[in-house]
Order: structure tokens, then C-alpha cells, then sequence
């Protein structure tokens, strides 16, 4: 019997202010990965920083997994750009 290790992967997104991490990590956390049980994703703010952790028992469905929440930080980060709050300088 071969026991399979996981596979993790963690990211850290800056952002311009604690704010707009906030909004971010509100904006990504409500979607559910579609196999729960096969791939989990953590999402946490610390000050500025959005961190995400991932961990799968396949490359495939991680890398699927890393790439759609890619998509949606590309359009979360177009949209508050556009029309959220005020970036401090």
C-alpha cells in the first residue's frame, strides 16, 4: 500500500492597505473548492498581507485550484481598483 504525501502550496498577496486585503479575502472566501475533500484552501489577513494555503493529494487539482483563484484575485484586484475605497500613499 503506497501512502500519498500531500502537496501544499502558500501565497502572499500585498496589498496597498489592511482594508483592502479585507475586502479581498471577503471577496475570494465564500467559494468552496469543488472537491472539498480532495483539495483544501485557507485564507488569512494579516495587516496588508493576504495569505492563501493550499493543500491537495494531486498536482493537477492543486494547480487547477491555484489557477481559478488566480482568475478571481485578477478580477477582485481590476474591481477595487476601478471602484473601491480611496488607496492611501
Amino acid at each position: 500500500m503506497e501512502v500519498q504525501r500531500a502537496l501544499e502550496f502558500t501565497l502572499s498577496v500585498p496589498f496597498p492597505s489592511p482594508l483592502n486585503a479585507r475586502i479581498a479575502h471577503g471577496a475570494l472566501s465564500p467559494d468552496p473548492e469543488p472537491r472539498k475533500a480532495e483539495v483544501s484552501k485557507e485564507l488569512t489577513v494579516v495587516e496588508n498581507l493576504l495569505h492563501v494555503r493550499w493543500r491537495a493529494a494531486e498536482a493537477r487539482l492543486l494547480r487547477v485550484s491555484i489557477n481559478s483563484f488566480l482568475d478571481h484575485l485578477g478580477l477582485v484586484v481590476e474591481t477595487m481598483e476601478q471602484f473601491g475605497p480611496p488607496v492611501p500613499r
